[in-house]
């Protein structure tokens, strides 16, 4: 058992534009894409985005939703724009491109997306998760240098605390063996208490920002249900669709819609490090017990509103438990299990799963003995640490407009205006990557996923790789009668130890396809 998992993290940010207030929020992020994408030695070259194989309204649970019942923004397996086969970079409803470290950068839903490339720790997950924050940041720098548009702002957040909420979904890959009842059941009091250490921190309270105050979590207001297939409306807990981008018949693929945008890498790694061991654990059946929650809903919202973190959530056999309490018994229960199935675990795995539960126990001890001191590490710590000087200093209620503007300040992805990039000039929150790993990470895909291949195929044949998308990379190449398509789904193939030799000896994307139809090959 390790925190070794194929996931990835893609992220919706938040966007204006000052001088452009009826600007059509589309366009405006599409601008951000078509910036990022056109920039000076850009390798992006013409690919677009493959929807062959999507299905989002495949359900976990068994079945299908109808297309015709499903709300528009389910619709992912289509181009923004309807109709046509392949979406055309210059349309602004469908700018949606495949970048050389392996991601993917778009419009969804009025917003540009980073999605991060798939890799297979939460270090990683880190440092292409920042990646995406350059990517934005350096997209904004070029739409605002571009005569005719003007600034744009882009912000890592997940509310405009004015009743609209936009997400940052997580991704990892589970064996298609487990059964889903099973995912939810074990991930559910987990997801509710995790907030403790993964929340952002949000000026007030309620989905519509009408109740003054503060809380752990953007997101977790807008949460309504237990379990659903939607992501937009009725956002459940825990997302059932079964859209695994890779063999189905091996994998499914647990999106989890319910998490905040982090700018502080702890939060974000021990977010995605400690889902990765409780997914473990349940593929291995070695859950604690009894953790079950008697209203998940209302216990997610209670532990959210709470900074003191008193609050007790009820479990179905009627306990009163503390956020912290239930997070301490998935942490004991996962020192268990590592230590019992200690086998061939490579040594950078081991170290990284070691120092995720030394992590994850040394946080919970401090936040049970003062939640201040974990400001350092904890983002809802950190913002409200900065709130209350202002409070104290200017005597300013928590429905202060003043309060809600440093909130948003707060993920401003500019340096010279982000107050969370002030903190970190200033030293006063910890790192876990370098500046160099991120800005390599911008350009350089993972080495140890398909997303190496992805990547490089962008980088070598950019000009002939026609599309791409998680599960496949499709070629234009002189002397067929029919675009080629290279299937890549099997997520720990086409890595760079894989397939780096075939690349280096093909240089010209004709060969490569050559190689890869050959007979035999």
């Amino acid at each position: 058992m390790t925190t070794r998992r194929v996931m990835g993290i893609e992220t919706e940010y938040g966007i204006t534009a000052p001088g452009r207030p009826d600007s059509n929020p589309m366009l405006l992020s599409s601008q951000v894409v078509n910036a990022f994408a056109h920039r000076p030695g850009s390798k992006v070259g013409r690919a677009r985005w493959d929807y062959e194989d999507e299905a989002p309204l495949r359900d976990a649970r068994g079945g299908e939703q109808p297309r015709a019942g499903a709300h528009r923004s389910q619709l992912t397996d289509v181009p923004a724009a309807e109709g046509g086969a392949m979406p055309d970079l210059e349309d602004p409803a469908t700018a949606n491109v495949v970048l050389t470290n392996g991601a993917r950068l778009y419009v969804d839903h009025a917003h540009p997306e980073y999605s991060s490339p798939e890799v297979t720790g939460p270090r990683a997950a880190v440092v292409w998760d920042k990646a995406g924050e350059l990517v934005m940041r350096e997209a904004a720098e070029r739409v605002a240098a571009t005569p005719g548009l003007g600034e744009v702002r882009l912000y890592k957040n997940n509310t405009d605390s004015k009743g609209a909420s936009y997400g940052t979904h997580e991704n990892y890959l589970l064996s298609r063996a487990t059964p889903f009842a099973d995912v939810v059941s074990g991930l559910i009091p987990f997801f509710v208490t995790r907030q403790v250490f993964t929340g952002a921190g949000r000026v007030s309270i309620g989905p519509d920002g009408a109740t003054p105050g503060f809380q752990l979590s953007q997101r977790a207001d807008y949460i309504e249900v237990e379990v659903g297939l939607e992501t937009t409306l009725k956002r459940p807990i825990v997302n059932t669709r079964d859209e695994p981008h890779a063999s189905a018949d091996r994998y499914r693929r647990l999106h989890v819609i319910l998490g905040d945008a982090n700018l502080l890498e702890t939060a974000t790694y021990l977010k995605v490090g400690t889902t990765a061991l409780v997914l473990d654990m349940i593929e291995a059946r070695t859950l604690p017990a009894g953790l079950a929650l008697a209203n998940p809903v209302h216990a997610l919202h209670a532990v959210s509103h709470d900074p003191t973190l008193r609050t007790l959530v009820r479990t179905l056999d009627g306990r009163q438990l503390s956020a912290i309490d239930v997070q301490r018994a998935y942490l004991e229960a996962a020192e268990k299990h590592v230590k019992a199935r200690r086998d061939d675990t490579d040594v950078v795995t081991a170290t990284e799963t070691r120092d995720v539960l030394d992590r994850w126990g040394d946080v919970l001890d401090r936040l049970q003995a003062d939640p201040a001191g974990t400001h350092r590490d904890v983002e809802w710590a950190a913002k409200l640490r900065l709130l209350q000087s202002y409070r104290e200093r200017d005597g300013l209620a928590w429905d202060s407009p003043r309060l809600a503007a440093i909130d948003v300040q707060w993920s401003d992805v500019r340096p010279d205006r982000g107050l969370y990039h002030r903190l970190v000039a200033r030293d006063q929150v910890d790192r876990l990557v370098s500046d160099d790993e991120v800005r390599a990470a911008v350009e350089h895909p993972p080495e140890d996923t398909r997303a190496w291949f992805r990547g490089q195929c962008l980088s070598r044949y950019g000009s002939a790789v026609a599309a791409a998308s998680w599960d496949s990379v499709i070629f234009d190449v002189p002397g067929r009668g029919a675009l080629q398509r290279v299937p890549t789904t099997e997520p720990l193939r086409g890595t760079r130890e894989h397939v780096g030799a075939l690349l280096d000896a093909n240089p010209t994307a004709t060969a490569l396809v050559e190689a890869l139809t050959r007979p035999g090959s």
